[in-house]
């Protein structure tokens, strides 16, 4: 035994010189959340929010799923799927509507809505042609805080899940056309593209935002020549330049798009208006002029359409003849690829679940998140959109201001 105090000094000098072992600091757990995942009832409605893995990654970090029964059918998940990735599953709507966060894609209807206790946070789409006033003060009276994830923006001030199903409808409004061109679908047995010898299919693309941009990429890949018009040029320069390669481009003037689609085979409509309806951009008369058997695509029909002869359409029977044109114009294209949908939002969905659990609930990340913020329009009851306060005509107080005050 060491007793002597100035070898006892040297000894614990050179022992605190030694190498040790790196002491991480283990992040305490602010909180768990119990989500709930409703079954969409909305019309042909086949997106889940979460796939089994994104519910796999919540359940091992602390957190609860209750998902109701058939839920993932349309999207060839089972229940099976998502009870092993650790799920609860749920036989009635009404115990999902009880949990403290209830996660949907459409947004709820007034039934839905009843099931709710109150003081509880709701991410869903906002759509206001089909959320009606007293949906709307259902919510502010059960004192929800009710979030449009189609207005949550990310760190670039992008609208995320917004862009994410515009890059799909892109994509898939292409596949749609060339498969409507066969001869098995009342086309005139074309193929989408060109071989050696053999013209290329003319595709004519209006409007050259996320949709635009991916149906041109989709269409240049196949081999088409692609005419983009649009009424900004910033957008038109910014197109070419993500495609990487020169393609034509034109501000929408009458005469130039009456000449386009002369020659058209197929024809995309991804015109998008801030608010309100779409601009009507292509009159009757420029279809009654266009090919026989060319197609028409209008994916912004749930804007009211861009085609003078749109008129919405479904998945059972998606398609309508015109003048000679097939016309295809379902609202919701992204629901007929539903696990690519799926997979896609739960990319998005999953790591804003996890911070919400992180920080303890919604409350701290909508004060600390912007992007979050943006997709606010009911906070614990109280209405923060402008615009749906104006429309309904119903009192609102500005969420930046609300949130100071507190």
């Amino acid at each position: 035994m060491i007793t002597d105090p100035e070898t006892l000094k040297a000894l614990l000098k050179e022992s605190s010189l030694l190498p040790k072992e790196e002491m991480l600091e283990i992040r305490r757990k602010q909180g768990s959340l119990k989500i709930g995942i409703p079954k969409e009832i909305s019309f042909q409605e086949h997106r889940v929010p979460l796939s089994p893995e994104a519910v796999s990654l919540l359940v091992s970090n602390g957190n609860e799923v209750l998902i109701e029964t058939g839920s993932g059918l349309k999207a060839s998940y089972s229940d099976n799927d998502y009870s092993e990735a650790g799920a609860q599953i749920a036989y009635s709507p009404e115990d999902v509507f009880k949990c403290d966060l209830i996660l949907k894609v459409a947004p709820p209807s007034e039934e839905e809505i009843d099931y709710m206790p109150g003081n509880q946070t709701l991410i869903s789409a906002l759509q206001i042609s089909v959320h009606p006033k007293s949906s709307l003060q259902k919510l502010m009276k059960k004192k929800i805080t009710a979030i449009a994830w189609d207005y949550i923006k990310d760190e670039h001030g992008i609208f995320t899940v917004v862009r994410a199903m515009g890059e799909i409808a892109g994509n898939t409004a292409i596949l749609i056309a060339a498969e409507i061109m066969n001869n098995y679908q009342h086309g005139k047995g074309l193929m989408l593209g060109g071989v050696a010898g053999v013209q290329p299919t003319e595709v004519v693309i209006l409007g050259s935002g996320t949709v635009g941009e991916f149906s041109a990429r989709s269409a240049l890949g196949l081999g088409a020549s692609v005419k983009i018009f649009d009424n900004s040029i910033t957008k038109l320069r910014r197109v070419q330049n993500n495609l990487g390669q020169q393609v034509y481009t034109s501000v929408i003037q009458p005469k130039l798009l009456a000449k386009a689609l002369l020659r058209a085979d197929v024809v995309i409509g991804a015109i998008r208006a801030p608010l309100g309806r779409t601009p009507c951009i292509v009159s009757e008369d420029m279809i009654s002029n266009m090919k026989e058997g060319a197609v028409v695509v209008d994916i912004s029909i749930d804007q009211g359409g861009c085609f003078e002869t749109s008129r919405v359409t479904n998945h059972d029977n998606p398609t309508f003849v015109k003048h000679g044109v097939i016309h295809y114009c379902v609202p919701n294209i992204a629901s007929r690829v539903s696990r690519t949908a799926t997979l896609t939002l739960s990319n998005i969905f999953s790591p804003l679940l996890l911070k919400i659990s992180d920080m303890g609930g919604c409350n701290d990340v909508i004060k600390t998140d912007p992007g979050l913020r943006s997709g606010v329009y009911v906070y614990k009851g109280t209405l923060t959109s402008e615009i749906l306060g104006e429309v309904f005509e119903l009192p609102y107080k500005d969420i930046e201001l609300l949130l100071a005050a507190i």
